[in-house]
C-alpha cells in the first residue's frame, strides 16, 4: 500500500475528522497550475516545524520522516487554493514571530525556543478554533499539526519504529495486558 492509499483508508477511520478530508476522500489530484510553490528552504523549514512537534526520541523524529516533503504534495495536491495560500502565509507567519520574538529565522533560533514558539501558536490555534464559525478557514498551524501526524504516522518510521509493527496479524485476542509505556499496534 502507498503512502496516499494509507491516508485515504486513515481518514476515513477517522470518521474524515483531518481538515480536508473531503480532497482525500475524492482523491488528490496534482494541480501543477494552481499551487503554492514550495523551495527546498520551504521543505525544510516544514521538517524543521514537524521535527519540533514531534522531536526525535528512542524513535527518529519527523524529520527523519520526510514530513516537509509530504507536507509539500499534501498542500499542493489536496488543498484547495485558498488553504494552500493560507498554509503557505502561515509559513510567513511563524518566520516573521520568530524574528520578533527572537530577532533570528525559525531555522536559526534554539530548539527550546522553536519549541516555545510553537506552544504560543498551538495555544493561539486552540483559542482560535473553539471561537471560529464554520465558514471561517482553519488556523494554519493546525493544518501543520494535523500533517505532521499524518505524514509521520503514515510513514514507514511511524510504523514500523514509533509503533510495535506486526506485517501480518496473527491469531485474533480479545484481551492483550497492556503495560505502561506500551506502543500502539500498527
Amino acid at each position: 500500500m502507498n503512502r496516499r492509499d494509507a491516508i485515504q483508508h486513515i481518514s476515513l477511520l477517522l470518521g474524515g475528522t483531518i481538515l480536508g478530508a473531503e480532497a482525500f476522500l475524492s482523491g488528490c489530484k496534482s494541480n501543477a497550475d494552481k499551487t503554492v510553490g514550495f523551495s527546498e528552504k520551504d521543505v525544510a523549514l516544514l521538517d524543521e516545524i514537524a521535527d519540533t512537534i514531534l522531536p526525535p526520541t528512542k524513535t527518529p523524529g519527523a524529520k527523519a520522516a520526510k514530513v516537509g516533503e509530504l507536507m509539500k504534495v499534501m498542500v499542493n495536491d489536496c488543498y484547495e487554493e485558498k488553504d494552500q495560500q493560507l498554509f503557505h502565509d502561515g509559513m510567513g507567519k511563524i518566520q516573521d514571530l520568530a524574528d520578533k520574538e527572537y530577532g533570528n529565522n525559525f531555522m536559526e533560533i534554539k530548539p527550546e525556543q522553536r519549541h516555545a514558539l510553537l506552544v504560543k501558536l498551538d495555544n493561539e490555534q486552540k483559542a482560535y478554533t473553539k471561537t471560529k464559525k464554520a465558514e471561517d478557514p482553519p488556523h494554519y498551524f493546525r493544518l501543520m499539526k494535523e500533517l505532521t501526524l499524518l505524514g509521520y504516522f503514515t510513514s514507514e518510521i511511524g510504523c514500523k519504529e514509533a509503533r510495535r509493527y506486526q506485517e501480518t496479524p496473527g491469531r485474533w485476542d480479545a484481551c492483550i495486558p497492556y503495560k505502561k509505556g506500551d506502543r500502539a499496534w500498527t
